[in-house]
């Protein structure tokens, strides 16, 4: 028994046209099959790796050398340059090893004079010799000169020479025959009193505790951006369900 296919009515709301993938349009890249309406730009291919035919006929070396940045068309040009090794190996003649004197082994001071030149004053220090133990001359320190402090050496002038001593009770500058109050005896004048007076604070302790019975709402109680009674409300959207695609609107019949 053949079955018969039930025909359902086309509805045009299930009919779906081709999206923008279905559309091939000519491309931009290269020279094949370029779009004619658009200018075309230079188009570059990367080859393969040629054969080893081809490096056989040509074997020389590309640009690989490498030109000391010190040589010039001159010739070399650099400063002088030194290095730091070890100690060379002695050289032995005759079964004796060669040293070669440092500079303390030798002694220009005692080569003599040549070629005119003059040799300068030397002195050795050296010890008391026995004619010297019987001497009779006083040696510096054994003379006194007398003090030139004051007015004590009649042939020598002598400076202004002054003397500390206890303060005086009588006649002194702290003595007060005026008795006379000083500067610290008279009190300053408050500003206030002759000048503009200026606003004063005085800080306190606390004069009430606070009594939180009654429930105060917070700064996070309030919705400022829900008021909208002195200012123009911007346009409000919202999120409904997607309705069906196959239901038709509402036709109203509108009166002649």
């Amino acid at each position: 028994m053949q079955e018969v296919e039930k025909k359902r009515p086309i509805i045009s709301a299930r009919e779906r046209g081709p999206g923008p993938g279905r559309y091939a349009l000519p491309p931009t890249v290269g020279y094949i099959n370029h779009d004619f309406t658009k200018p075309s730009s230079p188009a570059y291919s990367f080859h393969s790796r040629l054969s080893s035919a081809m490096v056989s006929v040509d074997s020389s070396p590309g640009p690989r050398y490498r030109v000391d940045a010190k040589l010039t068309r001159f010739g070399r040009m650099e400063t002088p340059s030194y290095s730091i090794l070890g100690r060379g190996r002695r050289t032995a003649i005759k079964g004796e090893f060669f040293q070669t004197p440092g500079p303390g082994a030798y002694s220009p001071e005692k080569a003599p004079p040549l070629n005119a030149h003059q040799r300068p004053p030397c002195y050795t220090i050296s010890a008391r010799t026995r004619y010297r133990s019987v001497d009779p001359v006083p040696a510096p320190n054994s003379y006194s000169l007398p003090n030139l402090l004051g007015c004590q050496v009649p042939h020598k002038p002598s400076s202004a020479s002054f003397s500390l001593s206890s303060r005086r009770s009588v006649g002194a500058p702290s003595e007060d025959l005026s008795m006379s109050p000083g500067p610290a005896k008279y009190s300053t004048i408050n500003p206030d009193v002759y000048r503009q007076r200026q606003p004063s604070f005085t800080m306190q302790s606390r004069t009430k505790r606070p009594n939180y019975t009654s429930a105060n709402p917070g700064p996070g109680a309030y919705n400022p951006e829900k008021s909208h009674m002195h200012l123009r409300r911007p346009p409000s959207f919202s999120m409904g369900v997607r309705h069906s695609e196959f239901v038709m609107p509402l036709v109203v019949d509108v009166a002649d």
